[in-house]
């Protein structure tokens, strides 16, 4: 199994993963370094390989004959009967699959629109723009292999969580994740603040999220009205903090996916770069929040390309407000 880009992409690959792991004896997941942990959390995952993708990763390493043969040599020690590659749209499997084919992989299947010659057994094409869950689970099915009975597909995470009590108290507060990977998708910080400001003063508690290099930010952000947690927890600790949310408040970004793993209702700051059809958190209660129609729709932008980022920039804290009310109720 292999998806090589970060922790959200990885998250929705989960069913995929169970699907597989209801038949599979045992389950390798080649990752790239910004999924590795994601990966580690899927259930049935027996082990996870971590290398980076020159064709796939945002800044990638690169292709030098001595960083391919760290992923030849990552696959002849597996050995696997079989690989199935998963990649978003707009990237190849076949770089990988050539690789595969070359290390005697036998079979191989990925969704893929390009002519996939000998390297691919199974050339999977999926119609329309369903969800990114879905879409890749119908890579599963069409190489045979179907959800347990009783697996509903939404997405998950390995159990137990860890007790974050210590940090948290008691579940019921509201979970507010400013950050994401790149400007585009973000909400603006002063908005933000003024989000926890309100919801504070309705009477929610409030947490705030974000990783060790998101301090400045996320302290901007909580002021004296939320809890800052940035750099308090791994994805693990981060899972088991957003499990006790009533609510989490989040742009697209592998924590919002995260959420949805761990079944938290999300308040989706979704800018319309890519597709919120396809993309937005999956299988719990959701708002969506943002002009879908604003002009850097399906621009795939890291940088918004419109002056003043009116997509995100035009939603009124107050909206936000609204939404955490009607997904997890009055304070």
């Amino acid at each position: 199994m292999a998806r090589l880009d970060n922790a959200g992409d990885v998250l929705l690959s989960g069913p995929l993963v169970r699907a597989v792991v209801a038949e599979a004896e045992t389950v390798t997941f080649l990752a790239g370094p910004h999924g590795r942990a994601a990966a580690e959390l899927l259930p049935g995952v027996d082990e996870v390989v971590e290398w980076c993708a020159p064709w796939i990763d945002p800044q990638p390493p690169a292709a030098t004959p001595a960083h391919l043969a760290a992923l030849r040599a990552h696959i002849r020690a597996a050995q696997p009967d079989a690989a199935l590659i998963v990649t978003s749209f707009h990237q190849s499997p076949l770089p990988l699959a050539l690789v595969l084919r070359e290390c005697g992989v036998p079979w191989i299947g990925a969704i893929c629109e390009d002519y996939p010659g000998s390297l691919l057994d199974l050339r999977h094409r999926v119609e329309g723009d369903p969800p990114e869950a879905e879409r890749a689970l119908s890579l599963a099915r069409a190489a045979g292999f179907e959800l347990p009975p009783g697996d509903d597909g939404r997405l998950a995470v390995r159990e137990p969580l860890p007790d974050v009590s210590g940090l948290v108290g008691e579940p019921g507060y509201v979970v507010v994740h400013p950050a994401a990977s790149v400007p585009a998708r973000q909400y603006p910080a002063e908005h933000n603040a003024e989000v926890v400001r309100l919801l504070a003063e309705s009477g929610y508690r409030v947490v705030v999220t974000g990783g060790p290099s998101e301090r400045d930010l996320t302290a901007r952000v909580a002021g004296d009205h939320g809890l800052d947690l940035a750099g308090q927890t791994d994805l693990h600790g981060l899972a088991a903090v957003l499990a006790g949310a009533r609510v989490t408040v989040a742009p697209n970004t592998g924590p919002a996916h995260l959420a949805a793993a761990v079944g938290t209702p999300v308040v989706s700051l979704f800018a319309p770069v890519v597709p919120a059809a396809r993309w937005a958190p999956y299988g719990v209660p959701l708002v969506l929040l943002g002009d879908q129609d604003a002009p850097c729709r399906d621009t795939r932008a890291r940088t918004c390309p419109v002056p003043g980022h009116p997509c995100l920039d035009r939603v009124p804290p107050e909206d936000v407000l609204r939404a955490v009310e009607k997904l997890g109720g009055a304070a």
